[in-house]
């Protein structure tokens, strides 16, 4: 910030803060799943892929027929772009809870195959989207706070209240502290897991679809690239351990803000955004061997 104030211009401008509003949204939300699924002590690479199915699904649903498209109502190709970025989470859940694969190889072969998938339903093309709906979520604001900043607030609100005022959250907790415990104390761990991922990949389904109204157009090789390393970064940065036991919802909310000022601050400066990938890593290293001093200390 101090820097930023000192030798970024024009950043104390509200347009400056309309548009980090307007950037946060995707980044938030999926690291509200991923922070309920790094609580388990698992790990969720498929987020970014989710995110461009879901994206894709809608577009193709709702795009007219004279640009491939089978023209359905926006509100039944969101509904259907939900229940897709839905899918890939139960699938990722069972794949993990019941095959009992690690979780970091099952969700890599979907962060894989679901971009493949996703482009094979457009057929590799963008798909242009000039719904008045979409149009509306992305321009609109209510007491001057965008209305996808809105859905960011609402769903933190919920992931906020099932970790620490449910027995759903209490559940992922314990299975994350203790997965044998866990087991031995009759938790209904492959549920819990199920719903978790499940969880996982609807809201990034929604982060898709908040994309694709910001960007116009679903494309399927940009929408969601590389938002699991942010998302992961979050909540590491927040105080989320990957061993997992703990979900911190407000600190994931400061870690996005925190990654997105510092993209910000490269990107004004004229930094390429391979730069912005390894400062990205190298906070990931740092904040994990933070973590580990801390708890060797304790």
């Amino acid at each position: 910030m101090l820097y930023n104030v000192v030798l970024t211009p024009h950043y104390l401008q509200w347009s400056t803060v309309t548009l980090l509003f307007s950037q946060l949204p995707p980044v938030l939300i999926v690291s509200m799943g991923m922070a309920m699924v790094i609580g388990t002590g698992g790990i969720d690479l498929s987020v970014g892929s989710t995110m461009a199915i879901a994206s894709a699904v809608m577009a193709k649903l709702v795009a007219p027929e004279s640009s491939h498209g089978l023209g359905y109502p926006i509100a039944v190709a969101i509904v259907v772009g939900l229940l897709a970025g839905l899918a890939v989470g139960v699938f990722n859940g069972c794949v993990i809870s019941v095959a009992r694969v690690q979780p970091i190889v099952a969700t890599l072969s979907f962060l894989v195959a679901g971009r493949g998938i996703a482009l094979v339903i457009t057929g590799g093309a963008l798909i242009e989207l000039f719904t008045p709906f979409l149009g509306t979520l992305r321009r609109g604001t209510l007491l001057g706070i965008p209305y996808v900043m809105l859905v960011a607030l609402v769903v933190i609100l919920v992931v906020a209240v099932l970790v620490a005022k449910t027995g759903f959250g209490y559940r992922l907790l314990a299975i994350g502290g203790n997965l044998r415990a866990s087991v031995l104390a009759g938790v209904p761990v492959r549920r819990t897991l199920i719903t978790v991922y499940a969880l996982s990949g609807l809201l990034a389904a929604i982060a898709g679809i908040l994309a694709t109204a910001r960007l116009r157009a679903s494309d399927p090789s940009y929408i969601g690239l590389l938002l699991e390393l942010s998302a992961i970064t979050a909540v590491v940065v927040g105080g989320t351990p990957l061993r997992g036991g703990q979900v911190r919802v407000l600190g994931t909310v400061a870690g996005v803000v925190l990654m997105q000022m510092l993209q910000t601050t490269l990107v004004a400066h004229n930094i390429p955004d391979s730069v912005s990938q390894m400062v990205e890593a190298l906070i990931i290293i740092a904040a994990v061997y933070i973590q580990r001093t801390s708890s060797r200390s304790a």
